[in-house]
């Protein structure tokens, strides 16, 4: 009797071992939801491509547990789709770790389904500030507009520019570059001269932009989203004669992102952003990764939403190495607190008190190198955290 109940033990000790063993080497599913189509599809593709640049490199394991990307289409601003995909993927897919939401409203939407799954949800790219604060398993590894925006305030006014003209587009990450701007810009001592908030999709921009050449002021302070938006305001403060009228084009790097200045073309020249990625950023990293992306997509130019898949990958293996396989949203989010690394931006952390990324922005001018269109960085303000969470 004795001998059947230590055989039984053991077989019992033997059985759960093995499932836990079976448990621990089981699929990693990261299901990832963002546009694939429609107008903001070149942040999907941005995103997959970096995120394959970075499966290439790293291979497709992490602590014992093969990945699998599972990507779900929302198809632009969408919020009840993106609901609707992040559902199927955590019921249908059973994925372990949420990722994607390139567009505010469809980050907001998802968030309480990944506090009521217990799941880590990774942002790469929304960038309104209150994003993290709408889940405990949000970690973003993209930017937020208070971050980007208040370096572009400081640079302006200690360059000689001390009256501005904002024109933001009218949704959550335009508010909050608005608002930073201001903020930012008049506590130093300058001066809003008016401010214009403009539908998202809009095709054209000639009346606002008149509303701003008849203003006078030193600059105007643009913030669209990346993509065709930036294209026909680029060309549109040109066709006004914004330039020849000495108002000064200062804008966050989503309106001259890669993937558009070769559509924008000359009307770019001379644009100042601020931003935390460059192409043309002088790093051994950043030089290994846009090599990588040039071989893998020849036919493409790597952007901000590229690194941002490519960091988001790197992040979560730093912390499924940490956790030794452990996806769960406890483990994995006190992994990823206080982590840094080398990106190709530049140096990063996850603020832990936050869940947003800190890093350095760059101030950046628009020329030709060797015949292309460059964002070419000549100041920087180090490790940058988001204002819009600072007491």
């Amino acid at each position: 009797m004795k001998f059947s109940k230590t055989l039984m033990a053991s077989a019992l000790a033997f059985g759960l071992t093995t499932a836990f063993g079976a448990a621990q080497a089981a699929d990693l599913k990261i299901g990832v939801v963002m546009p694939m189509s429609g107008p903001f599809a070149a942040h999907g593709k941005q995103i997959k491509n970096g995120i394959d640049v970075f499966l290439a490199e790293h291979g497709d394991t992490v602590a014992g547990r093969k990945v699998k990307i599972i990507i779900k289409d929302d198809t632009g601003i969408a919020p009840a789709v993106a609901k609707r995909q992040a559902q199927e993927l955590l019921i249908k897919d059973k994925v372990d770790i949420l990722a994607g939401f390139t567009l505010t409203p469809n980050a907001f939407s998802v968030a309480p389904l990944a506090t009521e799954a217990k799941v880590p949800m990774v942002v790469l790219n929304a960038a309104t500030s209150s994003i993290t604060e709408k889940s405990p398993n949000i970690v973003r590894v993209s930017m937020t507009l208070p971050q980007v925006t208040a370096p572009m305030a400081q640079w302006a006014y200690a360059n000689g520019i001390h009256s501005v003209y904002t024109l933001v587009s009218d949704y959550g990450p335009g508010h909050d570059a608005e608002q930073q701007f201001q903020k930012t810009f008049t506590s130093l001592g300058g001066k809003i001269t008016g401010e214009v908030r403009t539908p998202v999709n809009t095709p054209d921009y000639a009346p606002f932009l008149q509303r701003v050449k008849d203003a006078k002021p030193d600059a105007v302070f643009l913030f669209v989203p990346n993509g065709e938006q930036g294209v026909a305001l680029a060309k549109g403060y040109k066709e006004r004669g914004l330039d020849e009228a000495g108002v000064k084009e200062l804008a966050t790097g989503d309106v001259t992102d890669e993937d558009v200045l070769d559509a924008m073309g000359d009307a770019a020249i001379g644009m100042i952003t601020s931003f935390h990625y460059s192409a043309a950023h002088d790093s051994p990293e950043n030089k290994a990764f846009v090599s990588a992306y040039h071989k893998a997509f020849p036919n493409d130019r790597p952007n901000f939403v590229a690194v941002a898949g490519y960091d988001g990958m790197s992040m979560i293996y730093q912390a499924l190495e940490k956790t030794n396989g452990d996806a769960g949203a406890d483990a994995f989010m006190a992994a990823v607190k206080g982590m840094q690394w080398t990106s190709p931006r530049g140096p990063v952390q996850i603020d832990p008190e936050t869940r947003d990324i800190v890093q350095n922005v760059y101030i950046r001018k628009v020329e030709r190198v060797d015949g292309v269109l460059q964002n070419v960085e000549f100041d920087k303000i180090e490790a940058v955290k988001d204002p819009g969470k600072q007491k």
